[in-house]
């Protein structure tokens, strides 16, 4: 067990250290800002984690306008709450914008609450086994997320798809608003791969400056 979690830690740490080299390159090779819905609509992928995550992330859902269509919502398999919640944001964004679409999802979480670390580096790659053609199948213009565990490999797949030159997807991450002095370990990742990273406390902006602080988003 301990050889396959090291071989599980090192195969997933090469993995975001290659991406995150040729995330660069491409940073650098085209410099232009990448705007998805220039010409239509913006097909995006949501992903909701269980409990406050959910609630938060579909707080930002219910200000998006009718142009993000479809949507394509993403949970965790162990997840028997969020749902429910996104069924009902959907039925009341219905009686407000005519032929609105969206889709859930489940994938296997990477990582449950209180699970050990070395455990943690084994269902991650899991959950990518599952991401990677998720991602690939729906091509997302742009992917939401603000934290849970289940949006690092999703991101992963997103940026994959980019490197291979198959499409450029969007990442915007926001942070969330119980994170006051330090970043979630989803947020210390993301920091370095999305090309929007939002915080909601000004001592995080301090610490981190690459990410934008508008207040209280959600």
């Amino acid at each position: 067990m301990f050889f396959v979690c090291v071989a599980a830690f090192l195969g997933l740490s090469f993995l975001i250290a290659l991406v995150i080299i040729c995330r660069m390159v491409i940073l650098v090779k085209h410099k232009e800002e990448y705007k998805p819905g220039k010409s239509g609509s913006v097909r995006v992928l949501v992903v909701a984690g269980s409990g406050g995550h959910t609630t938060e992330i579909l707080r930002l859902m219910e200000s998006l306008s009718p142009c993000y269509n479809p949507r394509h919502y993403v949970i965790a398999e162990t997840d028997t709450m969020s749902k429910d919640k996104i069924c009902c944001l959907e039925v009341s964004r219905k009686y407000k914008y005519a032929e609105q679409e969206y889709t859930i999802h489940k994938i296997p979480r990477s990582r449950e609450v209180h699970q050990s670390w070395s455990s943690t580096l084994l269902t991650t790659l899991h959950s990518l086994l599952y991401s990677g053609p998720l991602v690939f199948t729906l091509k997302p213009d742009l992917i939401l997320c603000n934290g849970p565990g289940t949006c690092v490999p999703l991101c992963v797949s997103a940026l994959l798809l980019g490197v291979l030159g198959i499409k450029r997807i969007l990442i915007v991450y926001v942070e969330s608003i119980c994170r006051v002095e330090t970043l979630s370990l989803s947020g210390k990742i993301l920091y370095y791969l999305s090309d929007y990273f939002f915080v909601q406390w000004p001592n995080l902006k301090e610490k981190y400056p690459r990410s934008i602080y508008l207040g209280r988003v959600v």
